[in-house]
């Protein structure tokens, strides 16, 4: 065949990619072994048995039909009021955009301010997608790491370091995926100085905010940052709607404007159906509260069991649904832990280093499994890190 773009071939460069744990433990679970998958962010439970039945009297009502580019009217207006909740900030239906999930929403936010050969910053430890989104774009980017013994907090000496003057954004993640660090006023205040300093966009994507371990903090809520601020938002994790694709983009007004033009030759609109649920599920909050409560739950459910482990230490870990835990008393190579607690336990997670340096000589724990695995799963970790010890020494 002819050959494809780099655009295309460039987004995901060939070579490991540090997911190969999960596959493994996935593949070995699906020819029938007991493998605990702690490795991946999908609930464990379904989606509001309300918003399933909001989604079948609307089919059955027939809306079956095109919607709006930017989304339905109502389906705006109701992002827009949940945007305002998340944020702190006043928000119009005009300054929103619905979007197929919240990587497509992140996708639209660098499509709209990057062009070929511009420059970003992404704060470390990062959700996998990140970089190839901005290769998508034909934009650079520069990791910067943020240190575990900081709690994973973002360094803005060294956002600062990596600044050029093509630089155009900086994209952070609070709640984080996948250290569950919650990002502090204080941090993002430095971060929102650089960023008018340097006159910068920051895409902020805020998919778990309803998960954090206690005050939720928007960049978009600090003076100055509004007409910067380019928020991603989606219902996947707050309202347990992963497999629904529904998602938005709050942003300056002008700009979200002109994101109809990217809607027109993408999405081409969302599906009716799926939208009328959507708006009844937000406008109602359908599986939010008891979301988050069962999330802070697993998580002092996992911690607590772990407690007394001294060789492993918890970073980050205030919100979302994982827990980043320190194994580098144990072993330094996070990969080697994770390929040996498989093989030792039958436990799968995510070795650290595969969301960037920052997080080498970690693994991330997903909350997604009932409290007695969860439980089931920290008995594993801690047996089998104390009798790696036993055995290095």
């Amino acid at each position: 065949m002819p050959r494809p773009s780099s655009r295309l071939t460039g987004i995901l460069p060939s070579g490991k990619d540090g997911w190969e744990v999960h596959f493994a433990a996935l593949a070995r679970k699906q020819a029938g072994e007991d493998i605990i998958m702690l490795s991946v962010g999908d609930h464990d439970f379904d989606s509001p048995r309300e918003t399933v039945e909001a989604c079948v009297a609307a089919v059955r009502a027939g809306h079956h039909h095109y919607t709006q580019l930017a989304g339905m009217p109502k389906l705006r207006e109701a992002m827009a009021r949940v945007s305002a909740e998340a944020t702190g900030v006043p928000t119009r239906a005009s300054e929103v955009i619905a979007t197929p999930g919240g990587q497509a929403s992140l996708y639209a936010a660098v499509q709209a301010v990057l062009d070929p050969g511009d420059h970003a910053i992404v704060v470390a430890p990062y959700y996998a997608t990140y970089p190839g989104t901005f290769r998508a774009a034909g934009a650079s980017f520069t990791v910067v790491e943020s240190r575990a013994e900081n709690g994973f907090q973002p360094d803005a000496t060294a956002i600062a370091a990596a600044i050029r003057p093509e630089t155009k954004a900086i994209l952070i993640n609070s709640p984080n995926n996948p250290t569950g660090a919650v990002y502090t006023a204080r941090s993002l205040q430095a971060l929102a100085a650089l960023c008018i300093e340097h006159d910068l966009w920051v895409f902020s994507d805020e998919v778990y905010w309803t998960l954090g371990g206690g005050e939720h903090v928007s960049p978009r809520s600090l003076p100055g940052m509004a007409e910067r601020t380019l928020v991603i938002n989606s219902m996947s994790k707050s309202h347990g709607m992963t497999g629904w694709r529904i998602g938005w983009l709050t942003g300056p007004e002008p700009l979200i404007t002109l994101l109809i033009s990217l809607n027109l030759v993408t999405t081409y609109g969302l599906a009716d159906f799926v939208s009328r649920a959507a708006i009844e599920a937000l406008d109602k909050g359908y599986g939010v509260r008891e979301i988050a409560e069962r999330y802070a739950a697993r998580r002092t459910l996992f911690l607590d069991a772990l407690h007394g482990a001294n060789e492993i230490t918890v970073r980050g870990s205030d919100g979302g649904m994982y827990v980043m835990l320190d194994v580098r008393a144990v072993e330094p190579d996070c990969e080697k832990f994770a390929w040996g607690l498989l093989e030792a336990e039958k436990v799968g997670v995510m070795p650290g280093i595969s969301f960037g340096d920052a997080a080498a000589g970690h693994i991330r724990i997903s909350l997604c499994q009932p409290e007695e695995v969860l439980r089931d799963a920290a008995t594993r970790l801690r047996r089998f890190a104390s009798a790696y010890r036993s055995k290095a020494a």
